[in-house]
């Protein structure tokens, strides 16, 4: 069931996260058309969410700016926390959407799983080796700080898993292409009912 065959509103949001250490604001659209625009100041990150959006069906627009002078780890999370609060308001109660999804994705040589639960319990579970320390001028222990901070400010429980793979560019590019075909799916309004999918009957 598409958005626009129910007649629904398209659900967007927008966030400002501005510290001593970055400015980043972020709009998003769940029922877009995978457009984006980002513009981080760190070319590899850029790169990844311009895949996400265009995986994922989301409209994605980033700023920000940050102390890359002394290295890209405020940035690169503040961007996470910016986009997940983004998520997490766009998302609203959840009503009639699939909540659960998963993906795999291959990239060349590599193997990617993500698997998501829009569960209102923030934690992200990312194994992946990481072979080497950058690449290009993304430090890759950020590409986990990164996921856990999209994770807890939207308030959903998100793993990602390496099946297999060496290069380093390959398996992050294969993670973000998984988690923008997980999010497409687990966004999607499925229940014309408009229910909460949890027994709970909020999420």
């Amino acid at each position: 069931m598409s958005t626009h065959q129910a007649g629904l509103a398209p659900r967007t949001a927008a966030c400002e996260r501005n510290t001593l250490e970055t400015r980043v604001s972020a709009t998003l659209t769940l029922d877009g058309e995978g457009r984006g625009d980002i513009h981080t100041g760190v070319g590899f990150l850029d790169h990844m969410l311009t895949l996400f959006a265009r995986h994922s069906g989301i409209d994605l627009t980033v700023s920000a700016e940050g102390d890359l002078h002394i290295d890209d780890h405020h940035t690169v999370e503040d961007v996470g926390i910016a986009i997940g609060l983004a998520i997490r308001e766009a998302l609203g109660d959840c009503a009639g959407i699939r909540r659960f999804a998963d993906a795999t994705v291959p990239m060349d040589e590599a193997l990617v799983l993500c698997a998501i639960d829009i569960s209102g319990r923030g934690m992200a579970v990312m194994q992946v080796e990481f072979s080497r320390p950058k690449v290009g001028e993304f430090a890759t222990e950020m590409a986990p700080e990164f996921f856990r901070a999209v994770a807890a400010n939207a308030g959903i429980t998100l793993h990602i898993r390496q099946i297999c793979g060496s290069n380093m560019h390959h398996v992050l590019e294969g993670a973000f292409k998984a988690w923008g075909r997980a999010m497409r799916a687990a966004v999607e309004r499925v229940d014309a009912t408009g229910r909460i999918p949890s027994t709970k009957g909020v999420l």
